[in-house]
């Protein structure tokens, strides 16, 4: 076998784990979400736990096992981290203002705080402390793994592949697939704010895939998103904070 075959086949090999593991979240929120709604909690939490393990360890298992690549830690770029902070802060000030003056006072999520207080409080999740704690882990290690997981991985092996902008563009609404399923569970398909928010959702991954080049390091998205993801969670606990005791 000549050393460009052997190429061509390494390259095909990766192009299929890449696209494995961009649909592997939507199928495995798809499963969680839709087609397990009426199954008992256990059923539902066995399979969330299990996506989420199969998700987090296949690009790590992939890169170290099957390819035997090193991994390389890069110093990051300072001026690409700040860039990220500063983007998160603004993101979040824009949510909580978008939220506090336009839809909460317009009844927009009157009837979400009910269906997420019943999902999460199958995790048992059923007062503030639990609340909190939900929150701190996941916003500071799940962002974490999604910015491995589709920064690190998914955006970094599709430069090998594509041109530098369509891996920003794939990667992004590959990120924000399985979150427009999650929001067309509490929204409903073709609302209006399903498809606001998932394309909110894919610039957001497309901002953070171009921090990531930026500061040369997942350091920059990593504390983008986990700001980001405080302020999803500071309005998750207004909407059903009521209902926590």
């Amino acid at each position: 076998m000549t050393n460009d075959t052997k190429t061509s086949i390494s390259r095909r090999a990766d192009a299929w784990a890449v696209l494995a593991a961009m649909v592997l979240p939507t199928l495995t929120t798809w499963l969680y979400f839709v087609v397990l709604q009426g199954a008992a909690e256990t059923v539902q939490q066995c399979v969330f736990a299990a996506g989420k393990l199969l998700q987090f360890g296949f690009p790590i298992v992939w890169v170290l096992a099957v390819r035997r690549e090193r991994l390389q830690l890069r110093r990051p770029d300072f001026a690409g981290v700040a860039l990220g902070i500063g983007f998160g802060v603004l993101v979040c000030v824009f949510m909580w203002l978008t939220y506090e003056q336009w839809l909460k006072p317009g009844g927009w999520f009157n009837q979400t705080g009910q269906p997420v207080y019943r999902k999460i409080s199958g995790f048992g999740i059923d007062c503030p402390t639990k609340y909190v704690a939900m929150a701190i882990f996941y916003s500071l290690g799940h962002s974490f793994l999604e910015e491995y997981y589709y920064r690190w991985f998914i955006f970094g092996r599709l430069q090998r592949m594509v041109p530098f902008w369509a891996a920003v563009v794939v990667s992004s609404l590959a990120f924000a697939a399985h979150h427009t399923i999650v929001l067309g569970i509490y929204f409903g398909w073709f609302s209006w704010m399903t498809i606001l928010f998932s394309l909110a959702i894919a610039v957001g991954g497309a901002a953070w895939a171009l921090i990531y080049q930026r500061s040369n390091s997942l350091l920059g998205p990593w504390l983008s998103h986990l700001l980001v993801d405080v302020a999803i969670f500071m309005i998750g606990y207004d909407m059903v904070g009521g209902l926590l005791t």
